[in-house]
């Protein structure tokens, strides 16, 4: 199948505290995005970036909470944003750090309920991002959108997400970072997330298909937000959160081939590279290829024999 892409660039650098994620759009669109699609016979759409209004006041209760009013007037354009994409094409939202999902997936949300269709979400990751504004110790806002996702209360600064996702059509996968508030309230909400530790004893593949398996049974569509950090950063050093033993270079491009196999995917983030960290580019080039393989090319052309 051939996508229309449509590229959202959204460079997000306040939902952390390591500046840079805000050159990541400018370093895909470097590093060749486009014409990678376009070569896999993907018609490409680049948007731009999306610009978001001044930020008017607003405060957390939680006095760690830093760049709230910039994060909540980012999710409001994000979310406009994806909406309008997701009508239009396959939309590709170039990150920017994590706390763009907070936009990104309420516009894709919002389609969804249109279509009358169930919204599934694969994020794949080193860390569930299951925090609130007020459980954060850091402040950091990229770590929060996984929760606002599922419709946990304590986001009272943001709009109400449009159609929250039930935490059974979630899946964290490659988990390997996760705090104590956010363990209690993954438990608490019934997530158990696919961590390496899994991965180590059954493989990515099994999950996974189970996963795209619930996706298929239910006509659904599937968002998938892919973090720097769910890879191994001796292949993906150009994020500042790395977290040893994430997906090796022939695991992440596995998982993005039976994506692509699938073909459930309607919605990809890209998110939390900074190029500022980068090793001449290496890692954005990385997040290109991957995005190629999710489009269908092979990383290695296979033989079918009878023998």
């Amino acid at each position: 199948m051939n996508h229309h892409c449509i590229l959202v660039g959204a460079p997000v650098d306040s939902g952390q505290s390591n500046p840079g994620c805000l050159m990541g759009p400018a370093s895909y669109r470097v590093a060749g995005l486009a014409e990678t699609l376009t070569d896999l016979g993907c018609t490409v759409d680049d948007r731009g970036d999306v610009a978001p209004r001044a930020p008017a006041p607003v405060s957390s209760r939680n006095p760690a909470v830093h760049h709230l009013p910039e994060t909540v007037e980012w999710t409001k354009a994000l979310a406009s944003a994806g909406e309008a994409a997701m009508a239009a094409g396959f939309p590709i939202f170039l990150g920017g750090d994590h706390s763009l999902s907070l936009g990104s997936v309420a516009g894709v949300a919002a389609h969804a309920r249109q279509q009358q269709r169930p919204l599934f979400v694969l994020w794949l990751d080193a860390h569930s991002d299951f925090h609130t504004p007020m459980t954060t110790s850091s402040g950091n806002l990229h770590g929060t959108p996984m929760a606002y996702i599922a419709g946990l209360g304590e986001f009272e600064a943001f709009p109400p997400f449009p159609d929250p996702v039930p935490t059974d059509r979630i899946c964290l996968f490659g988990i390997r970072s996760v705090d104590t508030d956010e363990r209690k309230a993954l438990h608490a909400h019934g997530i158990t997330p696919v961590d390496m530790r899994e991965l180590d004893e059954r493989g990515f593949v099994a999950p996974l298909c189970g996963f795209l398996d619930q996706v298929r049974a239910a006509n659904g569509l599937l968002h998938v937000s892919l973090d720097v950090d769910f890879l191994d950063p001796s292949i993906a050093p150009a994020v500042g959160t790395t977290v040893p033993g994430g997906a090796t270079f022939r695991e992440a491009h596995l998982v993005m081939e039976m994506l692509h196999e699938s073909q459930l995917v309607s919605s990809l983030d890209l998110v939390e590279l900074n190029p500022f960290l980068d090793e001449r580019g290496r890692t954005a080039q990385l997040m290109v290829d991957l995005t190629a393989s999710l489009m269908g090319r092979k990383v290695f052309d296979r033989v079918n024999r009878t023998n």
